[in-house]
């Protein structure tokens, strides 16, 4: 489904095929270089091997401008973390054209990569046209990036449609990345990721393909790890093929963390977090404003799409009270129902709730990560909930959904649970009969549970009839956001344990503006 505003399918589909064959470094074909493009060299005193193996990304547009990354490492997968850059600045060059010869240059400029953030580059550009498609690579010591396809947002109050895929839980050693290559054939105008993007686990006996290094504590070990990742050629094709925007999950860090409390004691739990997060923002399109300090990160933001859609992003690990029921996984306990437990930190809640009550969107749109809706495991006669998950702050989790319900039209999109789901949103988590406020849009993983199965869930279905549809495979979700309806394909691929494989449509729902209801298309 690609997307209708874009005018130069010609210009993508060059980016998909020229560009996926190749992980960065010297020239690809179809990208032939057009006009002078300023050269100062690294500074080493001697060319250094391609530096760009981890590819190029966008994320974060706006409607004058987004960022533009990528990260030096000739070695990528060094175990000190460096990826072979020598400990000095390196001068890079990047570049902004309307077209992939780069004959209709827009911008140039230069940035510098410095050892102090992983010789990472961030560009954050202004003064673009909104609503625009453009194209966009660097260069460091003679040594030329792939091509990168960028967008910036809609002026204010265009309703043009999107189309927009979201994804989460990508585990190398799990399973190969196929979700991301059929995502990115699908040609949207924007990605969204929505947590786990990395594993902190070592190898595993079983892994399909192989981890390397430790579970990562340390800076050295995150880098590494966000470098082994980002060398895989499906992720590097559905970075460079539309403008992300980010948010994490637990695994970015530790399994199961809540606020300073990690899943395990560790007295070094804040040291290990500092460096799971200096390393997220290195290896992530991200604007300078989520640049870390310590072991804090402001992560949660909105962007506006026109008038079409609000994103709304969350960050529900870093500001929450620790798992109710001591994190037993599905249970019920009192603990859950306290009306002081958050998930959001009451800054991040009140900073959700303003944007909702002014919102002038068609569609206001949450990105966050774990189930909202209510999900109750028990088939038989009692109740169970993940306490992971919004049922274990529910008095948090309802102010939210009295939120929702002020919008005109409000979609909740999650991942973390490694399987498609698709439920209508209820205003009281504890009341199955309370109204519905809007729908949630639950994407399986990338990888990460393996090939899956074809397990109906049937009895979890019965016992929850707002949940209107269960896949365990792996896959993506795509949507298509309109001035009249969502439409929302939950797509899945055949198996990761092996490359390869169609992805196929297991089923598709729409919800009509102003109707909070899931139909069956």
């Amino acid at each position: 489904m690609p997307d209708p505003t874009t005018s130069r399918s010609v210009s993508r589909r060059a980016v998909l095929l020229g560009g996926a064959a190749a992980l960065g470094g010297t020239a690809l074909a179809g990208t032939a270089l057009a006009g002078p493009l300023p050269l100062r060299g690294a500074g080493t005193g001697r060319p250094l091997r391609d530096p760009f193996t981890l590819g190029v990304a966008s994320g974060d547009p706006v409607p004058d401008g987004v960022v533009l990354w990528t990260r030096l490492a000739p070695d990528p997968t060094a175990d000190d973390g460096r990826g072979g850059m020598p400990d000095k600045v390196v001068d890079v060059q990047w570049e902004v054209a309307e077209d992939e010869r780069f004959s209709r240059v827009v911008r140039r400029g230069q940035a510098q990569a410095a050892p102090e953030l992983g010789h990472s580059v961030h560009v954050e550009l202004d003064g673009l046209r909104p609503g625009a498609e453009y194209h966009y690579r660097f260069r460091a010591d003679g040594a030329v990036s792939r091509t990168g396809f960028t967008r910036t947002a809609p002026a204010p109050g265009s309703l043009d449609p999107l189309t927009m895929c979201f994804a989460s839980c990508a585990h190398f050693g799990q399973g190969h990345f196929t979700a991301y290559r059929r995502m990115a054939e699908d040609q949207p105008g924007l990605i969204l990721h929505l947590g786990d993007y990395q594993y902190e686990y070592a190898a595993e006996d079983d892994d399909v393909r192989r981890v390397l290094g430790p579970e990562t504590r340390t800076l050295a070990n995150y880098r590494q790890r966000h470098a082994q990742y980002k060398t895989d050629a499906d992720l590097q094709l559905a970075h460079a093929t539309a403008p992300w925007i980010v948010v994490w999950d637990d695994h970015e860090t530790e399994n199961n963390w809540a606020g300073d409390v990690p899943e395990t004691p560790d007295e070094h739990f804040l040291d290990r977090r500092a460096a799971a997060f200096q390393a997220y923002y290195e290896n992530m399109p991200l604007r300078s404003s989520a640049k870390p300090v310590g072991a804090d990160m402001r992560l949660y933001r909105r962007l506006g799409w026109g008038g079409l859609a609000t994103f709304h992003m969350l960050d529900t690990r870093q500001y929450r009270d620790d798992q109710p029921c001591d994190d037993a996984g599905n249970v019920d306990c009192a603990e859950r129902l306290e009306p002081d437990r958050t998930i959001t930190g009451a800054e991040q809640e009140r900073w959700l709730l303003d944007g909702l009550a002014t919102s002038q969107a068609r569609w206001d749109v949450l990105g966050q990560q774990v189930f909202f809706s209510r999900l109750d495991n028990d088939v038989d006669e009692g109740v169970a909930f993940s306490t992971d998950s919004w049922a274990g702050y529910v008095a948090n989790r309802d102010r939210i959904a009295a939120g929702l319900a002020q919008a005109r039209n409000a979609v909740v999109l999650t991942g973390d649970v490694h399987r498609h789901w698709a439920a209508e949103v209820q205003a009281a988590h504890e009341d199955p009969d309370s109204a519905v406020v809007g729908t949630e849009l639950v994407t399986t993983s990338i990888t990460s549970g393996g090939d899956g199965d074809d397990d109906p869930k049937s009895a979890v279905l019965a016992e929850n009839p707002h949940i209107k549809f269960h896949r365990n495979r792996r896959g993506y979700v795509r949507t298509r956001f309109g001035a009249d309806e969502l439409r929302a394909d939950f797509r899945t691929v055949p198996h990761v344990t092996e490359p390869g494989g169609a992805a196929s449509t297991a089923r598709s729902f729409t919800v009509a503006d102003g109707e909070p209801r899931l139909h069956e298309a």
